[in-house]
């Protein structure tokens, strides 16, 4: 059936493939018997091999299972191999009488006394025949003559034992089932096996080939084709009845699956050149394809396939399927641990120990428990004993979470996966609420809610053991090896145990971390005694057993190590032993290395060592395992095995090679010890049972060359690129040989919203290892579509881990700005559950890397490009982004440090051992390593805000200070509070006045405020003084023990309240009157206190009484000096101006001066880079030397109050924010992300293309900054008169009007600024509260506090004026004032106030009409180009948009989302047929005037504060000062099923009016929810609102 195998392979199989994966399964065909060689195997193992086989498809088939091709061949009928003592013993007693046949029945088969019950075994024809398997051409005459005595030996031993049965039978000594062992075909056992056991034809298909007209006149060379024939060459009558009794039996109760087809053969074969034959093999392979499809649809279909089967690489998830998932990994390993639990002898001593110690720290706070030894020393076993019995011991209620790390090799869990799955199990076992999905993908989220959920269970009193097996296996994601995410306490009724190897990196850190050894138990190596136990369990199982010689040299081989693997092992091949097997062919190694060695060599010996070495090292490689069907693709694949297994023969069909599934099933055969199915999503992959045996073949086979060439061809494997090419191979019989490998393509969809998830899992890690760079950049990091693909069904963590590690070995920078890119981009995946459509991903690329896509074209640039290709042909409505404005990846901001929930108020920095420490106003203290940028502990202790922090100067200790007047002294090692002094200060200290001063090497801890100063031994045993100045004095500071303090006369008093010295006086010069001091700043290293007064003095202070100073005249809200305290840092609103402080005088040399107030300063440690941070949220990098600017960063997104250098870093935080930032100095400027105007200013006005933003700054406002958006700078600065109340832009006249508090209108022509206009102030001096220009841009409208007054905009000899007022109108002071407008070109006024009322007024008529009122204030008013409508919007969820000619309110459009609520800006498209919003909830939504319809929201980050028209898009600015430009593309017909709000949670609704015959208009609503967040929308009014089929509201 050689012609229909090959017809199913070419034809039939990739089409099923494809239906399959289309479905989300895995189609995998084992046909054992194509391409096999015509001489059988000499060791008789084929047919257990087969039976075997189709036992697995049987069990791992969701499906059809079992395929059978019937033909005119009953097929061979090989000698039984293993034939049980009793029933060989009495066919040998029949043969009696025949002493020769005995002796040869006794000569081949030899009694093996090690099975049980006892076994004859027949002997591998090499026993006897050793050229059986000797193909080598030199050798050829010797193979032949063995093939045919091996085939007339097997025919006399076949009549032997038949003829034995037969009179056994007879005499009823055997059954007639014992009998027909004997005559059986391998054929017939395989239908018996994949039918008709277990009922199994539902899952079988069946094709029967009769030959029914075949002439009689083929002769036996024909005959030996298609049929069987005997060893004399004629045909064998007796194998053709039993071919007919088995066809029979397929006949009368196989029919449902049977495929009948009649065929007459043409030379004794099918040729597929023939019509007929050709409509032969073409009909079978479309009912094999049918009936296939329709078996695999019944089983999807079915309750138990379709509905609760988890979509193999499908992108949606069911509701319940974390669940459902976590119920399956909690099962996995429980079923593990059981497992592993059945082989362990011994250790009871050290569970007794493990018992003990959780039973006496129950109810206490205690440390986890940590069980150690050497690899393959038995650490699982133990655990899932511990397990085991506890679960025994442990009440009703209590919950056992184990997870075995090592099981889940070659993947390397992360920590957050295993931490999420404990945390998920806890929560559905105690019936608390699972972290959220926010949580789940935010390291330091994660273990806040693991800490608190162990508290939260350990409050409840129920009892929880966790045990987390090889934490060393653990990958090294947020540095999990460190354990700084190990809870270093337990709660009472919480019992934490983990293992480790004993040399691991992670036991280093656990011994630091923990510092007693009181919670360390080690797993010693097992005795003879045990080993003895564990050999004897393990063989009972196996139904083996040991002659005494064999076990004792078991036993001797196992002493030498006393490891549980090594004994392992060991019994693996030992297994195989006959009774008979001679010594000298028993190898055991004195390790498990040697052990290893000795099983590689075996199989190589047996299976060729490139098919050994190449299978092995291809499942070492995976990244997560393979499945076997890759497994034989991969190995067609190679050249070096194709080669070795082609070496003596040439392949069946030239055109078309590949590895004969035989070959790896009889390997896979005798590694059924040391090889596992891995069940991962539905789907078996292959991999190692131990992770010591992929270090094993790693280090035998992985040489330098063949890692290369393995990984090669895994990548392109996963790459497709062989798929339906020839591949050349050059085999030892032909030079050149081009040929179909027959491997399946890999496209990343296999339908649409289902990815290729194996291709995902494997192809970046092949192809970076590979060195197949080029193809990697654009494959995989310059593909938008495998971005996209991979973050939505493996997660965006995934993405960027996997670019973590190109990043490591390529020296590519756009890899790390594209990762930097997805970072930025996690929490919004994050928030929609990973659920982000491929539009919204693409468009938050484009709007955060198109600014770098000229510098680096080759792979940001591309990328860029596959995004605006894509979404210019996206089917649905859509915001396509022109610029980058959403925070841009590279530049210097490095990394973002969270921990903390409040603002930072300190930080101290440990240069030596790379630590900060920072304090936040909610009593938190956290600290991170600098070296990894990790959290290290989050201390918690302190009730109120954290004042001040101070590293010890041997860096193992910190301090902290806070409001609720405790002083604390923690462990930077442990994380634990080693000190707690109550009082150290009062409650209601302000943060500039308490200070923490540490004196080590006079051993004194002091705290001092304005007005008090402690002082404590400095372990904090006894506090050794405590004092307080008089009245009008206050504490400078303190130097060493010695106190400085200032009265208000200026005399400075220095005393020693410890040792009582004698107290030095000095007056301040220029302090004969009333001296106020303002800062004051301690110099401990040079005993100097530096104060600053509020008469305008600065005065340095020496311990001696010295003093020298200098003019000050502005009083200074910021006093520092560096850490060598030779240089003074002063800041005074605007600048910063720095003194040297080497010498006795205070030298000023240096002024900075900033645009807005300076909060916070540093020096660096050369005292040649200073940073200042400002209220403007910008840092300023300055030459100390030169002065000059060096350098701006933005994004800090908050006022700068605390700046400190590390080396090239620079750490900053905020009061007002949770977060700390990392700046690296030496960043490459070439990504330096684009400039921007400050965050929060508070008026703005922009050009229509851009270009230029005028802005006017918090709190002064009295002056507009002139802004040149394409060169990131400021242009100039536009000096006013007084505060500035609003600004607005003649775009086509090119004026910048500006409205002041004192009525003044301002008005600069943008060509000639210094040519400025001016608009007087009314009589009554009312300020300016809005301005409004029509669309022609001839008249102005002025909104004051009274009135509104109309000017027109005119040329005077090609300079613009302003005539008017025109007209006016007051307005009630009884009315909120005018908070937004609009002037239409008709010169009708439409205008809204802070009370929500809406009003339009004509000019022309001196008309006014009120229009629906707003519930809150008015925020926007913007009409669209023509005149035609105007959107009104307002601080609530409602906004209106208006028909204007003639007036009428055309919809009501509500939306309420999950944030904010109000519209802060509009406009309207040029064609004035869509209106875009912005909105306080950081949305840009787009609406359709003629209908309300939502159309699009977008996510842009921040409030959008001002938007105008820009070709078919907009252009706006940002709360944060980015420009956005974006154009809206919006099809002409757009589906019934688009949800334009699936990517934000959020409702809205909109009421519309309808036009009814007689011109009458009336509301109507009509309601649909997508994607709703529980808000309530007025649920009544929309009760109440009248329906209609004509409004389609989503």
């Amino acid at each position: 059936m050689s012609s229909e195998r090959k017809a199913l392979l070419e034809k039939a199989y990739p089409e099923v493939l494809s239906f399959c994966r289309s479905l989300g399964l895995v189609f995998e065909v084992v046909d054992l018997r194509w391409g096999i060689r015509n001489v059988p195997s000499g060791d008789h193992e084929s047919c257990e091999i087969f039976l075997w086989e189709i036992e697995r498809c049987k069990k791992i088939s969701a499906g059809p299972a079992f395929v059978a091709l019937l033909g005119n061949r009953y097929g061979h009928r090989a000698l039984p191999r293993l034939v049980p003592e009793k029933q060989f013993e009495v066919l040998l007693s029949k043969l009696s009488k025949n002493p020769e046949g005995t002796n040869q029945l006794n000569q081949w088969f030899l009694k093996d006394d090690n099975a049980d019950p006892p076994t004859y075994i027949l002997q591998p024809v090499t026993a006897h025949f050793p050229h059986y398997g000797d193909l080598q051409p030199e050798n050829r005459p010797q193979h032949d003559n063995n093939v045919s005595l091996w085939r007339s030996t097997e025919t006399q031993l076949l009549q032997l034992l038949r003829s034995a049965a037969t009179d056994a039978e007879a005499a009823g000594d055997i059954t007639a089932k014992q009998k027909q062992l004997f005559y059986t075909s391998d054929t017939e056992r395989e239908f018996e096996q994949g039918l008709w056991k277990d009922d199994a034809e539902q899952s079988a298909l069946i094709f029967v080939r009769e030959t029914p007209r075949q002439k009689v006149k083929d002769g036996p060379k024909r005959f030996a084709k298609y049929m069987d024939v005997a060893t004399n060459g004629l045909l064998d009558a007796e194998a053709q009845g039993l071919l007919a009794g088995l066809k029979s039996r397929l006949y009368a109760t196989s029919q449902k699956i049977l495929n009948l087809h009649s065929v007459e053969l043409t030379k004794g074969s099918i040729d597929p050149k023939r019509k007929e034959h050709a409509q032969y093999l073409d009909g079978i392979c479309e009912q094999f394809v049918s009936q296939m499809k329709s078996r695999i649809e019944a089983v999807v279909d079915s309750p138990a396939g379709g509905g609760q089967r988890k979509i193999w690489g499908g992108i949606e998830e069911e509701k319940g399927e974390m669940s459902k998932r976590m119920v399956e990994e909690v099962g996995w390993h429980i079923a593990m641990s059981e497992e592993l639990c059945r082989g362990l002898h011994g250790r009871e001593g050290l569970l007794g120990k493990l018992c003990l110690a959780m039973w006496e720290s129950t109810n206490i706070n205690h440390k986890p428990l940590v069980v150690h030894g050497a690899a393959g020393i038995g650490k699982t076993a133990v655990l899932c004993k511990l397990a085991q019995e506890m679960r025994g011991v442990l009440d009703t209620g209590s919950v056992v979470a184990i997870r075995l790390l090592s099981a889940r090799h070659p993947q390397r869990l992360d920590v957050d996966y295993v931490l999420y799955s404990i945390c998920l199990q806890i929560c559905l076992a105690c019936g608390l609420s699972p972290p959220s999905p926010l949580t789940a993908n935010t390291h330091l989220e994660l273990l806040r809610f693991f800490r608190n959920i162990l508290a939260e269970v350990s409050q409840q009193g129920n009892t929880l053991l966790i045990i987390l097996d090889a934490l060393d296996q653990l990958s090294d994601q947020h540095h999990a090896h460190k354990l700084r995410w190990l809870p270093a306490d337990v709660p009472p009724n919480i019992h934490l145990v983990v293992s480790m190897d004993t040399n691991s990196e992670a036991f280093a850190n656990i011994r630091l971390k923990l510092e007693t050894l009181e919670s360390f138990f080690e797993v010693e190596r097992l005795s003879r005694e045990e080993g003895k136990h564990i050999m004897e369990s393990s063989l009972r199982v196996s139904q083996r057993m040991l002659t005494p010689e064999q076990s004792n040299t078991v036993l001797q081989s196992f002493e030498a190590t006393g490891c549980p693997l090594h004994l392992r092992l060991i019994l693996s091949a030992a297994k195989r032993w006959t009774s008979f097997t001679p010594p000298t062919e028993i190898h055991l190694g004195a390790s498990t290395q040697e052990v290893m060695s000795q099983l590689f060599l075996m199989l190589e010996e047996k299976h060729g060592k490139e098919l050994v070495g190449s299978a092995l090292s291809y499942i070492a490689l995976a990244r997560e395992g393979l499945l076997e069907a890759e497994l034989r693709d991969v190995l067609s694949l190679d050249d070096d095995v194709i080669r070795e297994v082609y070496k003596f023969s040439l392949p069946p069909t030239p055109s078309l090679i590949r590895l004969p599934p035989l070959l790896w099933a009889r390997l896979r055969w005798d590694m059924k010890d040391q090889l596992e199915e891995r069940w991962v999503g539905g789907i078996a992959a292959i991999t190692f049972s131990s992770r010591h045996l992929v270090e094993a073949v790693s280090t035998r086979y992985l040489t330098t060359a063949r890692r290369g060439r393995s990984l090669k061809i895994l990548a392109e494997y996963f790459m497709g690129r062989w798929s339906g090419k020839l591949k050349p191979v050059a085999l030892p019989s032909l030079s050149l040989l081009l040929s179909d490998r027959k491997v399946p393509p890999q496209p990343l969809w296999f339908a649409p919203g289902l990815a290729n998830i194996r291709k995902l899992q494997e192809l970046p890690y092949h192809l970076l290892h590979a060195g197949l760079w080029e193809e990697l950049r654009q494959e995989i990091i310059g593909s938008a579509e495998w971005l996209y693909c991979k973050s939505r069904v493996c997660g965006v963590s995934s993405v960027i881990h996997d670019l973590d590690q190109c990043s490591q070995y390529m020296d590519c920078t756009e890899t790390t700005l594209i990762r930097d890119a997805l970072v930025l981009i996690k929490p919004s995946l994050d928030f929609l559950h990973g659920h982000m459509d491929m539009s919204l991903f693409y468009t938050e690329l484009l709007a955060r890397l198109s600014s770098l896509a000229t510098a680096f074209p080759s792979v940001i640039g591309q990328l860029c490009s596959q995004c605006s290709e894509w979404l210019l042909t996206c089917p649905e409505p859509i915001l396509i982004p022109k610029c980058s404005f959403l925070q841009q990846p590279g530049g210097a901001l490095q990394h973002t440090l969270s921990g903390l929930q409040g603002g930072v108020l300190c930080m101290d920095i440990s240069v030596e051992a790379g630590l900060l420490v920072a304090g936040s106003d909610d009593g938190g203290v956290a600290v991170w390593s600098l070296r990894d940028q990790q959290l290290i502990h989050t201390l918690l202790g302190h009730t109120a805000a954290v004042l001040s922090v101070k590293v010890t100067d041997s860096s193992s200790h910190c301090l902290s200070l806070a409001t609720d007047g405790s002083l604390r002294r923690w462990s930077l090692m442990s994380g634990q509070q080693l000190l707690c002094i109550q009082e150290a200060v009062s409650l209601d200290s302000a943060l500039s006045s308490v200070h923490l001063h540490l004196c080590e090497h006079r051993q004194l801890l002091c705290v001092y405020t304005r007005t008090q100063v402690k002082m404590w031994n400095l372990d904090g045993a006894a506090l050794v003084n405590s004092s307080t100045t008089g009245e009008g004095s206050l504490v400078l500071g303190v130097l060493d023990q010695s106190v400085v303090s200032l009265s208000q006369f200026g005399l400075v008093r220095i005393s020693d309240p410890i040792n009582g010295t004698p107290t030095v006086e000095t007056q301040l010069e220029n302090s004969h009157r009333c001296l106020t001091g303002v800062r004051s700043v301690a110099l401990p290293k040079r005993g100097k206190v530096i104060v600053a007064s509020k008469e305008g003095f600065l005065y340095q202070i020496c311990r001696t009484g010295k003093q020298t100073a200098v003019e000050f005249p502005q009083a200074p809200s910021l006093l520092s000096v560096n850490v060598d305290e030779k240089i003074l840092l002063a800041g005074s609103e605007l600048t910063l101006s720095l003194f040297n402080i080497d010498t006795d005088s205070l030298d000023r040399f240096l002024d900075l001066h900033h645009d807005d107030d300076v909060l916070s300063a540093c020096i660096s440690s050369d005292c040649r880079v200073l940073a200042s941070g400002t209220a403007d949220h910008l840092i300023q990098i300055w030459s100390v030397t030169t002065g000059a600017l060096l350098d701006t960063l933005c994004n800090s997104d908050a006022p700068v109050t605390s700046v400190v250098l590390y080396q090239s870093v620079l750490v900053s935080a905020s009061t007002a924010a949770a977060s700390i930032r990392l700046w690296n100095l030496k960043y490459d400027i070439q990504h330096k992300p684009t400039a921007h105007i400050p965050s929060g200013c508070a008026h703005v006005a922009i050009t229509k293309d851009g270009d230029r933003v005028f802005y006017v700054q918090r709190p002064s406002q009295t002056g507009v900054i002139s802004w040149n958006n394409l060169t990131g700078s400021l242009s100039e600065h536009l000096a006013v008169s007084a505060e500035v109340c609003c600004l607005e832009l003649a775009q086509h006249k090119r004026l910048l009007l500006c409205g002041l508090i004192s009525g003044t209108v301002l008005i600069y022509p943008l060509a000639m600024t210094q040519e400025t206009l001016c608009i007087p102030p009314p009589e009554s001096l009312s300020r300016v509260l809005c301005l409004a220009v029509t669309s022609k841009e001839r008249h102005v409208a002025v909104a004051y506090e009274d009135s509104v007054r109309l000017f027109e905009i005119t040329n005077r000899d090609n300079f613009p004026t302003v005539e008017g007022p025109l007209q006016s109108f007051p307005l009630s002071l009884l009315h909120g004032q005018i908070s937004s407008m609009a002037l239409l070109c008709d010169r009708r006024l439409l205008y809204g106030t802070s009370c929500g009322e809406v009003k339009l007024y004509d000019f022309s008529s001196d008309s006014s009409s009120d229009l629906e009122s707003h519930r809150s204030r008015v925020t926007c008013v913007t009409a669209s180009n023509c005149g035609s409508h105007a959107l009104v919007g307002s601080e609530d969820a409602v906004q209106r948009l208006w028909a204007l000619s003639p007036l009428a309110l055309d919809h009501t459009m509500e939306y309420k989302g999950f944030f904010f609520e109000g519209v802060l800006s509009a406009a309207f498209s040029d064609t004035g047929q869509f209106v875009f919003t912005g909105s306080q909830d950081r949305t840009v939504k787009v609406w359709d005037v003629a209908t309300g319809n939502l159309l699009y929201v977008q996510y842009v980050y921040s409030p959008v504060i001002r938007m105008l028209t820009f070709k078919n898009g907009f252009v706006a600015l940002s709360q944060q000062g980015y420009i956005i430009k974006e154009v809206f593309r919006c099809p002409d017909h757009i589906s019934p099923d688009y949800n334009p709000l699936r990517n934000v949670k959020a409702q809205y609704r909109v009421t519309s009016r309808e036009k009814s015959q007689g011109g009458q208009q009336s509301p109507v609503s009509d309601l649909q929810d997508f994607n709703p967040a529980q808000i309530n929308l007025n649920l009544m009014s929309m009760l109440r609102a009248k329906p209609s089929s004509t409004c389609v509201i989503l």
